[in-house]
């Protein structure tokens, strides 16, 4: 991954880029028209980058082009350039806004991870200034959460023979004293002796049982409020169980333990910002594999909240570990807000495709307000039904 940093300063000598428009109307062939182009100048070393139709711009737009620059200085081993905010005006936006956008697509789209690789590429570290001092708390907030995500995005595509439910409690342990998050671990020991049988059922088939790892959040000026729990689904890999994928349906399993590890950042930058609310991250970590000991189809299971559930599909083992942890962060912390984040079905992306997520929910403030937060940072959402017709169909007869 190509290390960019984000500065400010007032002046300054080598490659000066500037944000440049085309109308919708001109030919694709045309320079400046596509989002992120990027025209350099040799002689007066200027370049300008490309934001496309003026009248169409989003911050969206800007991510976009910040990636494509990112990928621009990466490519022509740029080691250093400036960005000129004067060049921000007539957009509708404030030029704080901007640069955020800019930043981000900048900090997104250099990742990359290449731990493992045998044979890396390491380009050289690059420096993008912004020629405006009163940017710097905005590029500082994107720096913050961007490197979270990509904490996020990198431990998302360990493999599971380095990541699994109780290597991942050691990675958050030692993570959570740099930041100064509070850490506790439930072993599996602890939560059959607490009830939580699904979480348990899920990962007894493994060699590396289930853990249910609780981050907690408190602002410096310590808040009598109830906190904002965030519930992440942290399958480290995902057989099917004895309901077995596919060969090339378990490729690509490591990832279904993301949602957790957007927790992970979320609660990382949540500290590193100083958000003035508390928070809570509770990540359900399992591994879904085979075994004499796994759990089986017609398995009932006692869950933390004294529900049984009936075991129809050992590949629907999301929702199972969910369950205990949505009862352990509401018994424990009693929170104001729940809110899992899971790659718990493929059948969503059937229905929404790969632009957005689906959002199930029982509040309709919240609901709007996290559809409004979608739509200002692009992680797009659409509200899916829980009309009460569905709860029969999950009915079962011995459980």
């Amino acid at each position: 991954m190509r290390q960019i940093t984000l500065a400010t300063k007032q002046e300054y000598q080598g490659i000066r880029i500037s944000l440049a428009t085309a109308p919708e109307e001109i030919s694709p062939s045309t320079a400046g028209k596509e989002v992120g182009e990027v025209r350099f100048n040799l002689a007066d070393q200027t370049a300008t980058l490309s934001i496309g139709a003026k009248d169409k711009a989003t911050l969206e737009t800007f991510r976009r082009a910040g990636g494509s620059l990112a990928k621009w200085t990466t490519k022509n081993k740029v080691t250093e350039a400036a960005i000129d905010p004067a060049s921000f005006s007539g957009f509708g936006f404030a030029p704080d806004q901007i640069a955020f956008a800019l930043a981000e697509g900048l900090l997104l789209a250099s990742f990359r991870f290449e731990k493992h690789k045998s044979k890396k590429e390491e380009p050289a570290p690059a420096t993008v200034y912004f020629l405006n001092e009163n940017l710097k708390a905005a590029l500082e907030r994107a720096t913050i959460i961007c490197e979270a995500t990509n904490l996020a995005r990198a431990w998302g595509h360990e493999p599971a023979n380095v990541i699994n439910p109780v290597t991942l409690a050691e990675r958050v342990q030692e993570l959570t004293k740099e930041v100064g998050l509070k850490c506790t671990v439930l072993d599996d020991k602890q939560l059959k002796e607490m009830g939580a049988g699904a979480i348990v059922a899920v990962g007894q088939g493994s060699a590396n049982p289930s853990r249910l790892i609780v981050l907690e959040y408190q602002p410096s000026v310590k808040s009598e409020a109830q906190p904002v729990a965030l519930v992440g689904k942290a399958i480290t890999f995902d057989t099917g169980g004895y309901s077995i994928k596919t060969t090339l349906g378990m490729v690509g399993m490591k990832y279904d333990k993301c949602g957790a590890m957007a927790v992970v950042g979320t609660m990382v930058a949540a500290a590193k910002l100083r958000l003035p609310l508390p928070l809570v991250g509770v990540l359900a970590a399992s591994e879904n594999m085979i075994s004499d000991i796994a759990y089986r189809p017609n398995d009932i299971l006692t869950t933390l909240s004294g529900k049984t559930v009936e075991i129809i599909s050992t590949d629907a083992e999301g929702r199972l570990v969910l369950c205990d942890a949505l009862a352990y962060a509401q018994k424990t912390f009693d929170p104001r807000v729940m809110i899992d984040l899971a790659t718990l079905t493929g059948g969503i992306v059937t229905a929404l495709g790969e632009n957005r997520a689906g959002m199930f929910a029982t509040n309709d403030e919240l609901a709007n307000a996290l559809l409004k937060a979608g739509e200002t940072t692009h992680e797009r959402l659409w509200r899916m039904p829980l009309d009460e017709e569905y709860f029969d169909m999950i009915k079962s007869v011995d459980a």
